[in-house]
């Protein structure tokens, strides 16, 4: 996956995961690490579609931040860290609906979506917190009123005008 075609926001995310893996001794980041790092910003397009999907997102959030705690650590890796397969999997999930969206740019919101078909603790964390592909969908929907993701800066200004328009 090409970097330069994902959105600001999920660049800082990827190395916010990055950072959270590596303070933890994680040999490995995984897809929940990319969910917390994209919970955790500032006014997050990831929790708010979760919200609009009708999801408890303070749930969400401590139920993945438990599942990191719970990660086997490694010691003596010097702060190697690589992509794991089930996140690379994600990623390219990831990459294939914003094709599907027409969007020029990956955006973090279109990983929530991708983050349903996780066949390991992250689709089933979202499964039992009563996301359901179909009410995120439509959510992302609402959320984006049609719009593609055409700038690297789209989330902020996406956020902007949520946070300060009526």
């Amino acid at each position: 996956m090409r970097m330069d075609k994902l959105t600001n926001n999920f660049q800082l995310a990827l190395q916010e995961a990055q950072s959270i893996a590596v303070g933890k001794d994680h040999q490995f980041i995984e897809p929940v690490h990319l969910m917390v790092a994209m919970l955790r910003q500032e006014n997050s397009a990831v929790a708010n579609l979760y919200l609009r999907a009708g999801a408890d997102v303070n749930a969400i959030k401590q139920k993945t931040q438990d599942f990191i705690e719970r990660l086997p650590s490694v010691t003596g890796t010097a702060g190697e860290v690589h992509i794991s397969s089930a996140l690379s999997n994600l990623l390219n999930v990831t990459d294939k609906l914003s094709q599907q969206s027409g969007d020029n740019y990956i955006a973090s919101e279109m990983f929530a979506l991708a983050a349903l078909e996780d066949k390991g603790e992250l689709g089933s964390l979202l499964k039992q917190a009563g996301i359901n592909k179909k009410q995120l969908a439509a959510a992302l929907e609402r959320m984006r009123a049609g719009e593609n993701v055409n700038d690297p800066n789209a989330e902020e200004t996406r956020q902007a005008l949520d946070k300060y328009t009526v």
